[in-house]
């Protein structure tokens, strides 16, 4: 499938790498082939982005809405999103890499990057939200500034997994958001395992190539 490749090449070379010509060569297909099925190279790079977004939300968002409402889904929800991270040490994340490429670059690649991440960061918003509402978490907690957090740990999960090949990286992740968490919950928080107890292959960061 192209968009397929295109996501590849993109998590490989960067959103900013990818070209007609480079998925054109990848795919074995013609440029003009290629362009008639985007368009533009900026079509192409928001598909891209489109679909990472879709994925995501199959792989993370949707299988822990499934969880109860409160700290049990606010859980699922980091818990997925780091094991993402995990598995993308080695290509790198569109949404974390993305933003590096287009943080001063206005145009429709960045507006339809911004939004892919609003639509996640509303999302965790409303679960932290529904932590609050059914009591889990103490009503003195900021939505917003518990989201920032949580989303710092993301970034530094990445930045030290990748960047400084860092094999206790995913640990720390887990272990900041126990320290958030428990910082706030009440004594009526569902009483589960902390997600610093689970461990996982994909976390052990591999030799650089």
């Amino acid at each position: 499938m192209i968009l397929e490749a295109a996501l590849s090449l993109a998590s490989q070379v960067g959103l900013e790498g990818l070209s007609i010509g480079a998925l054109a060569e990848v795919t074995r297909m013609s440029k003009s082939g290629v362009f008639a099925h985007f368009g533009s190279r900026e079509e192409l790079q928001i598909s891209v982005i489109r679909e990472y977004h879709r994925k995501f939300e199959e792989e993370v968002f949707f299988p822990a809405v499934l969880e109860p409402r409160g700290l049990p889904r606010l859980r699922a929800l980091f818990e997925r999103w780091v094991r993402r991270v995990s598995v993308e040490i080695d290509s790198g994340c569109i949404y974390i890499s993305g933003a590096v490429e287009f943080d001063d670059r206005p145009g429709p690649v960045r507006d339809a990057l911004v939004e892919m991440v609003r639509t996640w960061h509303r999302a965790l918003h409303r679960a932290i939200a529904l932590s609050v509402e059914c009591a889990h978490l103490n009503d003195s907690v900021d939505p917003m500034q518990m989201l920032f957090e949580l989303h710092g740990l993301i970034l530094a999960l990445h930045h030290d997994a990748r960047f400084l090949r860092s094999p206790g990286a995913l640990d720390r992740a887990r272990r900041g958001f126990d320290f958030i968490v428990n910082h706030y919950a009440t004594d009526a928080a569902p009483q589960v395992a902390t997600l610093a107890r689970k461990t996982t292959k994909t976390a052990t960061p591999v030799s650089p190539r």
